[in-house]
């Protein structure tokens, strides 16, 4: 499993309009936001900021990216494209699982302790979200073990979590 990095040349690729779309979506949803909240109370309100909210421009803006990286070195890149984006939405959806419970482990703990409040959500969250991540790569290499796909090299190691550690999921 290759490590997590930070590569400043991917906001190379990106030409300015499609950050443009991207904030614009991104405030459109808070003000969206907003307004329920207004209407409907912080409670409801607040159910809607764990919307990823520039989930459609990135999942479009990435499956787009893919298709044209794939085109300049002559293949069709559609597939890529939207593996690439498939990824993206697991991304979101599981984040959104550890956002979940960051909320539920807020509320809960609030009243006690503020300070503690973040703490203790925010380790359910980073807790929630990677459990959520190697199990999903653990379902996905099991079931491309019963498929009988080959598994070979990097995709082998799917069922791995954690820096090649077993999952116990």
């Amino acid at each position: 499993m290759r490590p997590i990095r930070f590569s400043p040349s991917s906001l190379k690729e990106g030409r300015w309009y499609e950050y443009l779309v991207r904030f614009a979506l991104g405030g459109a949803a808070t003000v969206f936001t907003g307004l329920i909240s207004s209407r409907y109370g912080a409670t409801i309100g607040g159910l809607f900021l764990a919307l990823p909210a520039i989930f459609c421009a990135s999942a479009t803006l990435i499956e787009k990216h893919e298709i044209r990286r794939k085109r300049e070195a002559g293949l069709d890149g559609r597939r890529r494209g939207e593996e690439a984006a498939a990824l993206d939405a697991a991304g979101a959806a599981l984040g959104a699982l550890g956002m979940l419970a960051f909320a539920i482990v807020f509320s809960l703990v609030v009243e006690r302790s503020i300070p503690g409040a973040f703490i203790g959500a925010s380790l359910a969250w980073l807790v929630v979200s990677v459990a959520a991540w190697c199990m999903r790569r653990k379902m996905r290499w099991v079931w491309r073990r019963r498929s009988g796909d080959k598994i070979s090299g990097p995709a082998g190691s799917r069922g791995r979590c954690l820096g090649g550690a077993r999952s116990r999921l």
